[in-house]
């Protein structure tokens, strides 16, 4: 019988920059795929906190129009190219779309890089609080090895060397830019709502709240949100701790989960009858301002 800390063992003997993308498979898709689920779906809302990529992201209507379209494609784009590797046929054609959809628009460098920075050191303050067991070092620089490997194949220039040179650009980054601006506030309730949307409707307006005590100060001066009571946050951390400490004895997953959707919203049974392909953005709307258009070389 496989034993809950099996596959720390395995984690443990691997190289992390070698073996990176084995680990962070092992890590993503086996032992933590809900946290890190959830943990990409606020390092996500915490780049809406700056104001360049908020402006675009209002600009374009995709929130105003089809949130859970955008969530989805956006989750199932990066979950392909874990599941199956940057290299790999599914792999190269997830980044094929996501590169497409980035290239249409007026995107800085080094938001791109900020974006990618969020993937990696997100989900490591998540599980520091909220996981089952700590992470192993190897996961960290997993994480790294690996989110650097799809940033360089997404043509993002300057990724920092080291481990801790990228997460003090993110640290700087945040210091630097999270400001408020109408476009966050904007952007940010739009994302609340999404997430509210996953509930009954008369559990909506408890969520709401909950995603609030979720948020730091920093994100909350950023979108202009009101701070939620400070229990709502601590039952919130409470209830994740409990699970956290229940999941200790359940049995190691057997198989990984990166990249199965089966009741997605958007694209129903994923990934059986669909590719990657099929996902992303639509072409920019037509009205869209000319200074959000990545002009022609």
């Amino acid at each position: 019988m496989t034993r809950r800390y099996d596959l720390l063992q395995r984690i443990a003997g691997l190289d992390p920059e070698r073996d990176h993308l084995e680990i962070y498979q092992i890590s993503a898709g086996r032992e933590f795929p809900w946290d890190y689920t959830r943990a990409l779906e606020f390092a996500l809302f915490r780049t809406y906190c700056v104001p360049s990529i908020s402006k675009l992201l209002a600009a374009t209507g995709e929130f105003a129009k089809r949130p859970q379209k955008r969530y989805d494609d956006t989750a199932l784009l990066m979950a392909e190219i874990a599941a199956h590797g940057y290299d790999s046929p599914r792999g190269r054609e997830a980044l094929k779309v996501v590169n497409r959809a980035h290239g249409r628009y007026a995107i800085s460098n080094d938001d791109m890089l900020y974006v990618l920075s969020t993937f990696v050191y997100d989900p490591i303050e998540w599980l520091a609080l909220y996981g089952w067991r700590p992470l192993h070092l190897n996961e960290k620089l997993a994480a790294f090895h690996y989110y650097r490997e799809v940033g360089r194949r997404m043509g993002i220039r300057s990724v920092p060397a080291t481990f801790e040179e990228f997460a003090d650009f993110k640290r700087d980054y945040e210091a630097q830019h999270f400001v408020y601006t109408d476009t966050n506030r904007q952007v940010g309730e739009y994302t609340v709502g999404l997430f509210a949307a996953w509930f009954p409707s008369f559990l909506r307006p408890a969520v709401r709240l909950g995603v609030r005590g979720m948020l730091d100060e920093p994100m909350l001066r950023a979108f202009g949100f009101d701070p939620a009571p400070r229990w709502v946050g601590a039952c919130g951390a409470a209830g994740l701790k409990a699970r956290a400490g229940a999941l200790r004895f359940f049995p190691p997953r057997r198989t990984s989960v990166l990249g199965v959707s089966k009741h997605n919203r958007t694209y129903p049974g994923y990934p059986q009858g669909y590719q990657p392909a099929d996902l992303g953005a639509p072409e920019p709307p037509a009205d869209l301002p000319a200074e959000h258009l990545r002009r022609s070389a």
